[in-house]
């Protein structure tokens, strides 16, 4: 079956990483119900969707179609073999850490029930920034993350309420088109050729993204 394995949020902290923006990329779990609210627009809004749980660059993080992110503990433990260290839940920013669900293989657009009330929709994979690649601390930690093609999901809140751990998971939705997560990742950053198979996703596609796809356009790492 497919849990959460825990609800992760991050306080303020400086950034070394980054001129000018704080960060809470350091995200532990926590204990009990925590929050979940679309949190609005980028940079005007709330930032992240859960309550307490901090964004420091609102112009690249956050916002409604970022609102919450979700990693496997499964891929963590593949990580932590690779590092030859602990790399413990919420370590890579994630808000919900999840087990038993394949996070990478979602199709955007899909959605997904958190416990009794909360309903969040797959809207795209995180992308590495220069913040994540200072955090982890590995030379070429960049490269390595994109070349695995395991990125973890971004979500939009379309239900709000509580959520925590060992909540189930279940799809109940699930696009009839077949761009996922990494598909979307491999796309956009290392493998331009899949940049036409994105258009499949119509509306449930997020129009950057798709906007990117037509003119061939590859992501720039941060």
């Amino acid at each position: 079956m497919a849990v959460i394995d825990s609800v992760n949020i991050g306080g303020r902290q400086p950034n070394p990483y980054k001129k000018r923006v704080d960060t809470g990329i350091g995200k532990v779990p926590v204990g009990g119900a925590v929050q979940v609210r679309a949190p609005g627009p980028k940079t005007t809004g709330f930032g992240s969707g859960l309550i307490g749980d901090y964004i420091g660059d609102g112009k690249h993080h956050g916002g409604d179609d970022q609102a919450v992110y979700a990693f496997q503990r499964e891929d963590l433990d593949v990580w932590a073999d690779r590092l030859q260290r602990e790399v413990p839940n919420g370590y890579f920013g994630e808000n919900l850490t999840t087990r038993g669900l394949e996070v990478n293989e979602a199709r955007v657009g899909e959605r997904w029930r958190v416990g009794p009330d909360v309903v969040l929709q797959v809207t795209m994979p995180r992308i590495p920034c220069a913040t994540f690649r200072g955090w982890v601390g590995e030379p070429g930690w960049a490269k390595w993350f994109t070349q695995a093609g395991r990125p973890g999901a971004y979500l939009r809140v379309i239900e709000a309420g509580e959520v925590r751990a060992g909540d189930p998971v279940e799809v109940i939705h699930r696009p009839d088109h077949d761009v996922t997560v990494s598909l979307v990742f491999r796309a956009t950053t290392i493998e331009r050729d899949l940049l036409p198979l994105l258009l499949a996703a119509g509306d449930d596609l997020d129009p950057g993204i798709r906007d990117d796809a037509i003119a061939g356009r590859l992501v720039e790492l941060d």
